[in-house]
């Protein structure tokens, strides 16, 4: 219904303040998911920044360690070991969505296949920070897609807040007032019109009675 177009009668007047307890409605329901977000933002945001501070110190003791191997091993030779990995092994990451306060969150698994059992490399020609450095960085990729889901999750979040934020200022801004200023409007005409329809009865009578 445009605001512009609205006749001054009894039953617009009804039907806006319907469409005013309505917006009301919307707005403290909108506030209400407003308040769930802020709650889940908040414990989200302590779990992030301590998977960041975690990923982060897994991240320098690979780069450590990759550094250490390059140094005694040389970058060709941990080039062909890498080469021959990816023959060797099959990742494969399986992105799944659930949903959370009407939210789609997303789920990674990665899953880390290895064709066969022998490592790529001889135990005997490689250096104990290369040996380190295997075990790290498959910590340090499920660390990172721990990080990336709940960045994501924080995102997502993140985003839904500051909709529904507009659209509450939107309601309580705009919507409200306008309903509430045409419903003044139409009361306004209304009792005017009930005023002259009063005083002309009124005249009526006298001129009857005179």
């Amino acid at each position: 219904m445009s605001f512009r177009e609205i006749k001054p009668t009894k039953s617009n007047l009804l039907k806006l303040k319907d469409r005013l307890e309505f917006v009301e409605k919307g707005k403290d329901f909108l506030d209400y998911k407003r308040n769930e977000l802020i709650q889940e933002i908040r414990n989200i945001w302590k779990n992030y920044k301590e998977q960041r501070k975690n990923f982060f110190e897994i991240a320098r003791d690979v780069m450590y360690n990759l550094n250490e191997s390059y140094k005694e091993q040389g970058k060709r030779s941990l080039n062909l070991i890498s080469k021959l990995g990816e023959i060797q092994f099959e990742p494969k990451v399986d992105l799944k969505y659930s949903k959370k306060i009407g939210i789609a969150i997303p789920h990674l698994n990665l899953d880390l296949k290895q064709k066969e059992n022998l490592p790529p490399y001889s135990f005997d020609h490689s250096s104990k920070h290369f040996d380190e450095l295997l075990e790290k960085v498959k910590y340090f990729i499920k660390k990172l897609l721990l990080l990336a889901e709940t960045e994501d999750e924080l995102i997502k979040y993140a985003f839904n807040f500051q909709k529904i934020n507009r659209r509450i200022q939107g309601l309580k801004n705009i919507i409200r007032p306008q309903i509430e200023s045409e419903i003044k409007k139409i009361e306004s005409i209304l009792e005017e019109a009930e005023r002259e329809t009063f005083i002309r009865l009124k005249k009526t009578k006298d001129m009857i009675k005179s």
